[in-house]
């Protein structure tokens, strides 16, 4: 796709208010395949004044009549799902089929998810003698990421218009040409203008600006924990509300009775997954020393099989940052099974998919979150020892159990601090909420839950 040389802003591609631009470099062969405009704090003002002039007629649209404009925006994404993963792949790295199941498909069935909930969820209720109204919360300022960057613009915009709400956008730097491609789908499925507004731009000037702005009534953030922090206290200052998708250090716990070839595979294929630049990826997989040494074996083979499957990381610095984690896993001593910490090609920025076994809790690759293709394998004693392992970090927002008895496994994954729990292999279900305990968040995505963080309640008495 070509690049815009605008922003989107009140329904309207206009020119940004400086020249500075941003490159956007292809992660699989280093070429630059397009710039767009970095933002400022002036783009990010027109963008929210233009979302606060739109917000009254769209809050007082019905709900019916948004669903309908929901339901035009995932007819466009549909029809556009090939550029959308083309583009996706040129600015990612994802391999193309990867990019055509996950990448552009999720995204389109959670944008029909919440055409039918704008149409269907209860606004109002009656509560003994009160009325109790579910409003708009206003302008939502969104920050996304570049690791699943469709998916996550959709999780924020669809529920924010289905609610009522006005959006102003800003993308993660590595990958701004899918959220154009957006704002492209939102003005041909006939959205008011200033309802959807796109600044591209880089995080500590546009970003920071958004969180700012004091005509942003919600500040939405995915991202790493850190960025979170610092959003939160902005966000606090000016008693504002926030809600925060952050990082996991997931654990993957496969009870003793659990079928081991299966668990350690699919578990295997979780983390190469996006080339494990995955938030909720199982990063660390924990089995009973009776059945350690096979699954170790078993997950180094998994993982050789996807040495030339999985694409490049997102950025030099990026590739940079794993590989020192890879370094720094050997230093603490943990042993190298599969992977290295040399990059496998001269072009592109790719890391092997490497599996670590030895690795103790207290080593840095168990409690940090690397962000690639990175397993560590680590020996629990029995239940209470594993429980304490998979608990024994700041994150919690994912996880996965495995067990040969069902009722087992989930009498662990209740015990689990943590946001989600994949039973024996259960399916991703874009209606379920996703979120995070402790430092993985604050609030819920997808479904009616993720809908429910864009609105505020009134209740009148009678």
């Amino acid at each position: 796709m070509k690049a815009h040389d605008g922003m989107y802003i009140d329904g309207a591609w206009r020119p940004a208010a400086g020249q500075d631009v941003i490159e956007v470099v292809n992660p699989a062969d280093e070429q630059v395949i397009g710039t767009v405009p970095a933002g400022t704090a002036a783009d990010v003002d027109t963008a929210v004044r233009a979302a606060r002039a739109a917000l009254p007629g769209w809050t007082a649209t019905p709900p019916a009549e948004r669903a309908a404009r929901l339901t035009a925006l995932r007819d466009v994404l549909d029809a556009r799902r090939d550029e959308i993963a083309e583009t996706v792949t040129a600015e990612l790295g994802a391999p193309l089929k990867f990019s055509q199941a996950v990448h552009a498909a999720v995204p389109i069935a959670v944008a029909g998810s919440y055409a039918e909930l704008a149409g269907t969820y209860a606004f109002e209720e009656k509560v003994g003698n009160s009325t109790v109204y579910q409003e708009p919360i206003g302008v939502v300022g969104a920050i996304t990421p570049w690791n699943y960057p469709l998916h996550q613009i959709v999780a924020k915009a669809a529920p924010a218009l289905a609610a009522g709400c006005a959006i102003v956008l800003k993308p993660a730097e590595n990958t701004p040409l899918v959220a154009q491609l957006f704002a492209e789908a939102v003005h041909e499925a006939g959205l008011p203008a200033g309802v959807f507004n796109l600044v591209t731009g880089l995080g500590p000037v546009a970003g920071q600006a958004l969180a700012e702005h004091p005509g942003v009534d919600l500040v939405s953030f995915t991202g790493s924990t850190a960025v979170g922090r610092h959003i939160a206290s902005i966000a606090g200052a000016a008693v504002k509300k926030v809600a925060l998708e952050l990082g996991g250090k997931s654990a993957n716990v496969i009870l003793p009775d659990a079928d081991l070839a299966k668990a350690v595979n699919v578990g295997v294929a979780n983390v190469m997954s996006n080339s494990g630049q995955t938030c909720s990826a199982w990063t660390r997989m924990l089995v009973h020393r009776d059945r350690y040494d096979e699954a170790v074996e078993l997950a180094a083979q998994a993982a050789a099989k996807y040495g030339e499957r999985i694409g490049p990381v997102v950025s030099a610095r990026q590739q940079e940052r794993v590989l020192g984690y890879i370094g720094k896993g050997v230093a603490e001593g943990a042993r190298l099974v599969a992977g290295s910490a040399e990059p496998p090609r001269e072009t592109g920025y790719f890391v092997s998919p490497t599996v670590f076994a030895e690795v103790t809790p207290d080593m840095t690759i168990a409690q940090e979150e690397i962000f690639g293709p990175v397993l560590s394998v680590l020996r629990y004693e029995d239940e209470e020892d594993a429980l304490r392992i998979a608990n024994g970090t700041v994150y919690g927002l994912a996880g996965a159990v495995w067990a040969g008895d069902e009722a087992r496994a989930v009498a662990f994954a209740r015990r689990m601090d943590t946001g989600q729990v994949d039973i024996n292999g259960g399916r991703f279900n874009p209606l379920a909420p996703f979120g995070g305990y402790k430092q993985s968040g604050v609030g819920r995505e997808l479904g009616a839950h993720g809908l429910a963080e864009y609105l505020q309640t009134k209740s009148l008495q009678f």
